[in-house]
């Protein structure tokens, strides 16, 4: 059950429905968050819900079966919208685009990627300060520095900023270079990190785990939730199976049954998903077409001399192909 609370409920209206619910046994937890109040409760048996629907300060109420219960659809109909400011919104029904490296390597090609993003009206733009490596003697990233330089281009043309976070200790001191969070696949399932990001102001986004299902997905989100921050997306980027043909499998399916079960935007990573280079464009197209909110993908000047994630990196003339099909393509999907 998810009680929805006045945005004016006073001191004295909350303490009597906190009364009322523990009555009726009903185990309760407010949640505060970037907008407002709610109530999660866990009824022990049957009740009727007017006998809380109908007390002060209560602004709606529904009943969730689904145990992620604040990111389920069930008690939000309307499509969560993530606005990160200078007229850029995601979930809103326009297709948001956001493509760079895979790891942010100098300034000289943060430069080469900003021109290239804002000559094709691409506002949001990826890369990685601190990169999870299977390998340790492989590039691990530019760190903090290399995230100032970043945040610094980005900002100064007009381009928000998504990145990966790999622990608690690196969320504060990146809190004012970052517009959205990343939090990769191995660490999906790292509540302490999840914790930690509820509790800032800035969106997440949530990348399904090398393994997990759509479920569990769908409980990390709710960790964010709950910790108070509303602004979240979730991604599909590839499962781990069987097949050793392309990098990951990119699970398609996950897309409109994410669509159907959460109010929360969803993204998809066709550069993970399957890691080569020529079959990144028709998995991202069809991304789109299975009802994505947005793309994020990988691009690099010169793809053959990247530190990393080079095979998966699409030239710039492929990527500016790229850009206009996927408009078209959601422009088609429109019309059904």
């Amino acid at each position: 059950m998810i009680i929805q609370l006045e945005k004016n409920i006073d001191k004295t209206q909350k303490e009597k429905l906190f009364d009322k619910l523990t009555a009726l046994k009903i185990d309760a937890r407010l949640i505060k968050t970037n907008f407002r109040e709610y109530i999660v409760g866990i009824p022990s048996g049957e009740f009727d819900l007017r006998e809380i629907g109908n007390m002060p300060g209560i602004a709606d109420i529904h009943r969730v079966s689904d145990s992620y219960k604040m990111v389920s659809r069930k008690w939000k109909l309307n499509n969560t919208v993530i606005d990160l400011g200078d007229g850029i919104t995601i979930g809103n029904g326009e297709l948001a685009i956001m493509a760079g490296p895979c790891a942010i390597e100098s300034e000289e090609q943060i430069i080469s990627i900003v021109n290239h993003l804002k000559k094709n009206n691409i506002r949001i733009m990826r890369g990685g300060v601190y990169k999870p490596r299977s390998s340790p003697y492989s590039f691990r990233g530019l760190g903090i520095e290399g995230l100032k330089l970043f945040h610094k281009h980005c900002s100064e043309n007009g381009i928000k900023v998504i990145t990966e976070v790999m622990q608690v200790s690196q969320v504060e001191p990146m809190l004012d270079y970052v517009d959205i969070f990343q939090v990769g696949a191995r660490n999906s399932q790292n509540f302490s990190l999840l914790d930690v990001l509820g509790k800032t102001d800035k969106p997440v986004m949530i990348k399904r785990g090398i393994s997990g299902t759509i479920d569990e997905l769908l409980y990390s989100a709710e960790y964010v939730f709950s910790g108070g921050n509303e602004k979240i997306m979730l991604c599909e980027r590839g499962i781990r199976t069987f097949e050793r043909a392309t990098r990951n499998t990119l699970d398609l399916s996950a897309i409109p049954i994410l669509k159907d079960k959460t109010h929360l935007p969803v993204i998809v990573d066709p550069s993970h998903g399957v890691g080569i280079r020529n079959y990144v464009p028709p998995m991202a197209l069809a991304g789109v077409m299975s009802g994505a909110d947005g793309v994020i993908m990988e691009i690099h000047e010169t793809p053959e001399k990247a530190f990393s994630d080079g095979p998966q990196s699409l030239y710039y003339p492929q990527a500016e192909k790229l850009y206009r099909q996927l408009r078209e393509t959601k422009k088609l999907r429109d019309h059904f």
